[in-house]
């Protein structure tokens, strides 16, 4: 399908899933906004390269995601919304009763608040523009939890939720509101850990993979960032016109235990 002439916003883009989803939506044809907090030659150097490589227009715009104001500031920086793809978001693991509250806070708001001040900002346009597709990146942690990532599992819960009230709210117009739910993504931020964990557990690459990292994971093999990208780019074509207000989990098969 081609999303040519659609503006693509895409938070927490300048690496992993955010990137993986803007490469996947610019080679459908989209216009793609890349957005990160860092300003630097290199974010820039990395939309160019999605641009010569697509043919479609691509720009990077720095907006911290966790403040309201910027992230509103995003959508307007960037003329106009179609594709809202919420994806930024943060982590810290520790026991709720130990969890810095500056980090619950910085999770809540990158993770979950971002989502509510881009959609809010984003769906004016697409009224305008009668079509738009909003799509948050939200996890398996939606949908369930485990201890020690309160802020994440709250504030992944409270985007599953806001997906489906959005969708609700223009049921009768022509934009959908979907979550999509990964399991273990291979990035680069994983790749990283696999090393580390490999000396911690005296194990193989293999065996770190399958039995510490993806012990979830009931396929053992993680999901790729063109998998996401992927689901992402069948959400906004005509087949998806009917589907608003759910969850698609990419998760091999985690939240069907």
């Amino acid at each position: 399908m081609s999303l040519k002439g659609k503006t693509a916003i895409i938070t927490g883009s300048n690496s992993g899933i955010g990137l993986g989803v803007a490469r996947e939506l610019a080679r459908a044809g989209a216009d793609v906004v890349l957005n990160s907090f860092t300003n630097r030659d290199e974010d820039h150097a990395l939309a160019a390269s999605i641009a010569e490589e697509f043919g479609v227009t691509a720009r990077y715009i720095q907006a911290d995601m966790s403040k309201g104001d910027a992230c509103r500031d995003l959508v307007k920086d960037a003329g106009g919304c179609d594709i809202l793809v919420n994806n930024a978001g943060i982590q810290h693991v520790a026991p709720i009763d130990e969890f810095p509250v500056e980090k619950w806070d910085a999770i809540i708001a990158i993770n979950m608040n971002s989502a509510f001040h881009t959609t809010a900002a984003a769906l004016p346009y697409m009224r305008e523009r009668g079509w738009g597709r909003v799509v948050n990146i939200a996890s398996a942690h939606g949908l369930t939890a485990s201890p020690f990532k309160s802020a994440y599992i709250a504030a992944k819960h409270g985007v599953v939720g806001m997906t489906k009230t959005v969708a609700l709210e223009t049921a009768q117009e022509a934009i959908t509101a979907n979550a999509i739910c990964p399991g273990y993504v291979l990035t680069p931020l994983v790749e990283a850990q696999i090393p580390d964990t490999m000396r911690e557990y005296n194990m193989s690459r293999e065996d770190v993979v399958k039995n510490v990292m993806l012990t979830r994971q009931p396929s053992k093999e993680f999901a790729t960032v063109e998998q996401i990208g992927g689901t992402t780019v069948f959400l906004c074509s005509a087949a998806a016109d009917q589907i608003t207000g759910t969850t698609i989990s990419v998760d091999g098969g985690w939240t069907a235990l």
